[in-house]
């Protein structure tokens, strides 16, 4: 386990963001493998998994034989705008940390219906809009950033970003910003890093500043969203 001045709540939400950045290759994956490349035991990688399965993640497999999670099914598209769709699930999201368990069961059975009719899209959350593995406060922490980090995927500009990662680490550098995703309520921008020339995943809840560069930048082979999903493991390694 990390140490230093981070609760336990918040270092079990950064593994279980990694664990899902891990399994979301489509690959099977054993608990040996998962557990040495987090660092942690293999007991913990079962408590892990059943988490994020009662979650409703679509996760198969069990002990002894490996996990993978399974490809989002393709649904007829519903019409709502992007807006739309983003307000409507922060919203049941919302809902969902009440402590009114009669609105608690309303947001989930609404959201079933929604999801229901959701077309695949990979701005929209690929595991359904009622998991609760993490705190809905903690991608509070990113919503001032969303509009600006649309805007820059929508024109292809750069941004340069401050950056804190899990162990409290500052940090600035340009980068493209690909894609706005969702996962459990923590919303994660996949980009490419210019100062590290690949790949990178930033929770944007861990943004502490975000700017728009005059900087443009035009869909290149090796550097585009396609690419980062089938470099997947390799970004991971």
């Amino acid at each position: 386990m990390k140490k230093g001045g981070k609760s336990s709540t918040t270092n079990r939400t950064d593994r279980l963001f990694e664990l899902i950045q891990i399994m979301r290759d489509g690959q099977l994956h054993l608990a040996r493998d998962i557990a040495a490349q987090l660092t942690i035991s293999q007991r913990t990688v079962y408590r892990d998994m059943d988490t994020l399965i009662d979650a409703g993640l679509p996760i198969e497999g069990e002990r002894g034989v490996g996990y993978t999670m399974a490809t989002p099914i393709s649904i007829p598209p519903l019409h709502l705008t992007p807006l739309e769709l983003e307000a409507l699930h922060v919203g049941l999201a919302i809902v969902q940390q009440t402590a009114d368990r009669e609105l608690q069961a309303g947001a989930r059975s609404f959201a079933s219906k929604i999801e229901s009719v959701v077309p695949k899209n990979r701005s929209a959350p690929p595991m359904g809009w009622d998991t609760a593995v993490y705190p809905f406060a903690e991608a509070l922490l990113g919503f001032d950033h969303m509009p600006l980090l649309r805007q820059a995927i929508r024109q292809k500009r750069k941004i340069w970003l401050d950056y804190k990662d899990e162990e409290g680490r500052r940090s600035q550098r340009m980068i493209r910003p690909l894609q706005l995703e969702y996962w459990g309520r923590v919303w994660s921008c996949p980009a490419w890093c210019e100062r590290q020339k690949g790949f990178q995943s930033f929770r944007v809840d861990q943004m502490h500043s975000v700017k728009l560069t005059s900087a443009r930048f035009r869909e290149e082979n090796g550097k585009a969203y396609p690419d980062f999903l089938a470099n997947l493991t390799l970004t991971e390694g």
